[in-house]
């Protein structure tokens, strides 16, 4: 039944692809459309002089298409005698994933440029990836870049995506909360710590410490990224039921267990929900990587200013203190005619210097490229440093060392899936044994 679903699927795409790369080519002679064939001509990355070369880029994000439009117009400016024409295309998450899928399957109508979401990109380095390798572009930035952020595309040496963000896991305390406590957020350097505060500001205030999602896996995973564990051994083994996972799940249940955390209210710190809980006051902190800042400027208004961002406990004095987690890839395809400019554009959005500054400005991530961390540019007053303060990438180099990795391989898609459908739920919201839940549905991944 599945085959039979994705041979109509995958024929009535081609159809439609092909129709739109015909319609395109039409009309304007210097675009870049859905190649059709494999000619030398298709990597050579020029035009007829004067014309733009235009690249087009899919992504499930709007934000990033407004972002590429804008590094485009800077491009132009800086290289007049290579203009390029920038189309960005925004599908539903899903939409856009199995679309390009199929486009890139089929050999036709895949676009450019276009964003992989890291739990999905597995999927494209099956086999023999129909992705462009970027060495050319990553290698001679390297040393400025935090290299475990390109591991996670990589493949035999390649590297196949360059994403928006370290993801740099942090925690954000409500100062207003801990100092009715009388908790000094700095003096929490442990988990050890961290629940021992937690307990007195339970007590003092009748506000439980933190939240934990019951359908995500954002509490979790930079909690076990944290000790050198993960969901997938390097090997690409499923490890979800190891030991150092089972303690970190107790951990988190017994935090629920003894009121010091709660369930997040609609399961996961990206609910409606749990927006309107914490903008009240809900809970004293919550984990997350630094891409979670533009969350609370937008939907948590109420706690500007109160709000103070700070390295995670680390499992023992002297640990690793963040984790690098999420992100979304930028991919070059095979079929992009256009090969060469397009990558020398994506470099210059995402490895320079003004590329990395502006992912900052303009979407408040930790960019890769690490040694602009100390720019004054980063300081420079924006939404983010009014809702937080100046200081956020002090804290940023402060971990800078000890920003963990985490492994992505073929079953990152399916554990990801079981975690958030199955074991968060059942150890966190049902209270069930973690290390019977664990080895479930670790055994369920490794009979896929």
């Amino acid at each position: 039944m599945r085959n039979t679903t994705f041979k109509v699927l995958t024929v009535a795409m081609a159809s439609m692809l092909a129709l739109t790369a015909c319609s395109k080519s039409d009309s304007k002679p210097a675009a870049s459309s859905p190649a059709e064939t494999n000619s030398p001509s298709a990597t050579a990355g020029t035009t007829a002089a004067g014309k733009p070369t235009k690249i087009v880029f899919w992504t499930f994000q709007e934000l990033h298409s407004k972002y590429y439009q804008g590094m485009a117009e800077k491009w132009n400016k800086l290289h007049p005698d290579k203009p390029i024409e920038f189309e960005g295309n925004v599908y539903p998450y899903d939409d856009l994933h199995n679309k390009l899928l199929v486009a890139l399957q089929t050999g036709v109508g895949a676009p450019d440029m276009a964003d992989i979401e890291i739990t999905k990109f597995a999927n494209y380095l099956k086999g023999t990836p129909q992705l462009a390798p970027l060495n050319d572009i990553i290698e001679p930035e390297i040393n400025n870049l935090v290299k475990s952020r390109l591991d996670i595309y990589a493949k035999d040496g390649k590297y196949y995506g360059i994403d928006y963000h370290v993801g740099a896991s942090v925690i954000y305390y409500n100062k207003e909360i801990l100092d009715k406590a009388g908790v000094n957020p700095d003096n929490i350097k442990t988990w050890d710590d961290f629940k021992t505060a937690g307990k007195t500001v339970l007590e003092k205030t009748g506000i439980p410490m933190t939240t934990v999602e019951a359908t995500e896996q954002w509490s979790m995973w930079p909690l076990i990224a944290q000790q050198d564990s993960d969901l997938l051994g390097k090997d690409g083994s499923v490890t979800l039921d190891n030991e150092k996972n089972i303690k970190t799940m107790t951990y988190l249940q017994n935090l629920v267990k003894e009121k010091i955390a709660v369930p997040a209210p609609g399961g996961f710190h990206h609910a409606e929900e749990y927006y309107a809980f914490m903008n009240k006051g809900g809970a004293a902190s919550i984990w997350m990587p630094m891409w979670y800042m533009g969350r609370f400027t937008d939907y948590m208004p109420d706690l500007k200013g109160k709000i103070i961002i700070r390295p995670m406990p680390a499992w023992e004095p002297g640990g690793a203190r963040s984790a690098g987690m999420g992100g979304t890839g930028t991919v070059v395809t095979q079929q992009s005619k256009v090969q060469d400019v397009t990558k020398q554009f994506l470099a210059y959005a995402k490895l320079s210097k003004e590329g990395a500054i502006e992912i900052w400005k303009q979407l408040g991530f930790d960019p890769i490229r690490s040694d602009v961390w100390n720019d004054p540019a980063l300081k420079e007053k924006n939404k983010f440093t009014d809702y937080f303060g100046d200081n956020i990438f002090d804290t940023l180099n402060t971990v800078k060392d000890e920003i963990k990795p985490v492994n992505i391989g073929e079953k990152t898609p399916a554990v990801i899936d079981a975690v958030k459908r199955t074991a968060e739920f059942k150890i966190i919201n049902d209270l069930e044994d973690p290390a019977k839940v664990l080895k479930e549905v670790a055994d369920e991944v490794r009979n896929q």
